[in-house]
């Protein structure tokens, strides 16, 4: 087993005691929760008359299904105005902290951690949503729980685990024009398979991702459980130290900034750590990837051909076949050209502030394709506002881009935001699954924020470094 990983020391750190099943009983350094799988915990806890244990360790916001043209209470969708009512009526008896639209804070809660200043290093950092490895990019352990386990934690503060492997992932070299973290994490995923990092964390390590702002490093770790590993994260440096000291939590807490770093300095893993396996990958051998099936480890360069079933392992070879079909490819073409519908840039993958300078940058001059329908979804209020001071807002709009409100959005289609009918999306979202956006006849194409906006002014999935006259850097 690993040894000296900033997974072992920070497990190490939390652990209460062994249980009887062999599971470790960990205290939760910070609970995040949402409008959709948190009122069943609620009611479990009322059921039994218990109290909410650690309110000042618990934030809540809402997120999955939070209109967003219109947020006006109360929402035309009654199941939407039914959760978010549930929601304000427990976190209001339980007197935890509500980041609701009226805030100026609200948004995806991956995206409000980090920019609270609440996701911190050596944290253990749960939520009832599977993405909640985003949070390891700060050096926290992030793992996303079932309401059952959200029950526990509200009740104890304390989650039941089993340990898992460690697994290094150096990504070394630097990374071409074009290309970025979104890409790194899709080449992971397929070389590494959907299940590849079943019974695993993740550490991601190596120059390119030492040279990976905190917004990329989240993309990255946001990503990790779609390759199948528990959790994923990278190991807290100044890059690291920097961005929470610009955070509002620190810039009124000066002192507890000086007091933790040694302690976020203390949990790095060791230059002599023992890992269970290390994977290597060259960043300067990687180009734009996109997804061509229905799965995210169904990927490939932009400019390679889509495979033949019969060149895959057995086992993902029927899984191919229905994936070719339904997203209408076939064996030996390219994604380069494929004409999509729909272009959506959100989603707690890639919604934060330079993800859409660096879209904006390919849209400004030019105009959405007449056949596309086009959105923009800041990750929360905060990346709103500031996108709108840039004149971020102003840039897309003139190019012909819907600007929505914050939250999820079209990343799973749990508002109004959805895909009609067979439509196509280029997407910055985390998952292709058939129906996730909305329509089980919907086909998702992942990529990254400028590969979107690429596509959304060509009307086709185009390779963004063909666009010559655009800045990439």
């Amino acid at each position: 087993m690993s040894d000296g990983t900033l997974y072992d020391k920070v497990w190490e750190k939390h652990k209460v005691t062994e249980l009887p099943n062999g599971q470790d009983q960990l205290f939760v350094g910070l609970h995040l929760i949402h409008e959709v799988t948190s009122p069943q915990a609620f009611g479990m806890l009322r059921e039994r008359d218990i109290e909410v244990a650690r309110p000042d360790l618990t934030l809540a916001t809402v997120d999955h299904i939070v209109p967003t043209a219109d947020q006006s209470r109360p929402y035309t969708d009654d199941a939407a105005e039914n959760m978010m009512s549930e929601l304000e009526a427990n976190v209001r008896d339980a007197g935890i902290d509500f980041l609701d639209p009226t805030t100026g804070d609200q948004g995806i809660v991956h995206v409000v951690g980090p920019e609270q200043g609440l996701t911190q290093p050596g944290k253990t950092i749960v939520c009832g949503d599977s993405h909640t490895s985003t949070h390891g990019a700060f050096g926290a352990l992030a793992f996303g729980i079932g309401t059952s386990q959200i029950r526990d934690v509200l009740a104890t503060q304390t989650i039941a685990m089993e340990k898992q492997k460690v697994r290094k992932i150096q990504v070394d070299g630097e990374l071409g024009d074009g290309v970025e973290a979104k890409d790194i994490i899709l080449e992971i995923i397929r070389r590494l398979g959907t299940e590849g990092g079943v019974g695993y964390v993740y550490e991601y390590a190596g120059e390119a991702i030492e040279n990976l702002g905190m917004e990329g490093r989240m993309s990255i770790c946001n990503m990790s459980i779609e390759g199948g590993a528990r959790a994923g994260y990278v190991n807290p440096d100044e890059t690291t130290f920097e961005w929470l000291e610009q955070t509002d939590y620190f810039q009124d807490n000066p002192e507890e900034f000086e007091k933790l770093k040694p302690y976020w300095e203390s949990i790095q893993s060791d230059d002599d750590a023992e890992y269970d396996d290390v994977v290597h990958i060259d960043a300067s051998e990687l180009e734009p990837v996109v997804t061509w099936g229905t799965t995210p480890g169904q990927g490939i360069g932009i400019n390679d051909p889509i495979p033949a079933p019969e060149d895959l392992a057995e086992d993902k070879q029927d899984t191919a076949r229905r994936a070719q079909k339904h997203m209408r490819v076939e064996p030996g073409e390219t994604m380069n050209g494929y004409e999509i519908d729909v272009a959506f840039l959100g989603s707690c993958t890639n919604a934060r502030l330079p993800d859409l300078r660096r879209a904006a940058r390919i849209v400004e001059g030019r105009q959405v394709d007449e056949d596309v329908r086009a959105m923009v979804v800041p990750g929360s209020q905060r990346v709103q506002r500031a996108a709108e001071e840039e004149g971020l807002k102003d840039t897309f709009e003139e190019a012909g881009f819907e600007w929505r409100n914050a939250g999820c959005s079209m990343c799973l289609g749990m508002n109004e935001d959805q895909l009609e009918g067979d439509e196509a999306c280029a997407s910055s979202s985390n998952r292709n699954f058939i129906g996730r956006q909305g329509s089980k006849d919907g086909r998702t194409v992942l990529m990254n924020p400028r590969m979107v906006a690429a596509a959304a002014v060509t009307g086709e999935v185009t390779d963004v470094r063909d666009l010559k006259e655009v800045n990439l850097a």
